[in-house]
């Protein structure tokens, strides 16, 4: 199986790739078109800002190719975030795979939300095997709306999107890679799809 981790001027490629080799998986980190479309699965990760993100996929021409990806493609944290429609960080337009808004935290609370979290309402093959309210590792300052496409929500003032799920993309807001045995579970059920 060949796996890809999109490059794209964001961190935490090599935390992802060092989860996949303790699975058993050898993923290459690439913007190269022809290997990211050649691939059986595409990791889109990233810890960054929005807006700069998107300018080096834009310029590559990497967000038209991801849009038109069959195989299963998994975004994690920024890389949810930029699958949806826009975001306020930098007020960017965004890939519009899901189609809802990435909004900043306000309210009184710490931001960003950085530490462990409970994942509720699970739904679909990615959580097959995990508890109701699991506890996933979380580092952001923004997020995801609910919508059709909320396949778990997490708590932190608002109830938000912690993972999206339309048609082969799949999103979580948490860092897998992270997250202990649960969210090498995550993977390794990405993985299987």
């Amino acid at each position: 199986m060949k796996t890809v981790i999109i490059k794209y001027g964001s961190g935490n490629t090599r935390s992802v790739d060092f989860a996949l080799r303790r699975l058993g998986v050898s993923g290459s980190v690439s913007d190269d078109p022809e290997e990211i479309r050649a691939a059986d699965k595409v990791i889109f990760p990233g810890v960054g800002e929005a807006s700069s993100a998107m300018k080096y996929l834009l310029e590559r021409k990497l967000d038209t190719l991801i849009k038109e990806l069959k195989q299963p493609v998994l975004g994690i944290c920024l890389g949810m975030q930029l699958l949806c429609e826009c975001s306020e960080e930098g007020n960017t337009e965004c890939l519009g795979i899901f189609k809802q808004k990435v909004k900043k935290f306000n309210g009184g609370m710490k931001v960003p939300q950085i530490g462990w979290n409970n994942i509720s309402n699970l739904k679909g093959k990615l959580f097959k095997g995990l508890s109701e309210n699991e506890f996933m590792y979380f580092v952001h300052g923004y997020f995801a709306e609910q919508s059709k496409a909320t396949v778990a929500l997490t708590e932190y003032g608002p109830r938000y999107s912690s993972a999206l799920q339309n048609d082969n993309f799949y999103g979580v807001q948490f860092h897998p890679e992270k997250s202990g045995t649960a969210g090498e579970m995550v993977l390794k059920n990405f993985l299987e799809l």
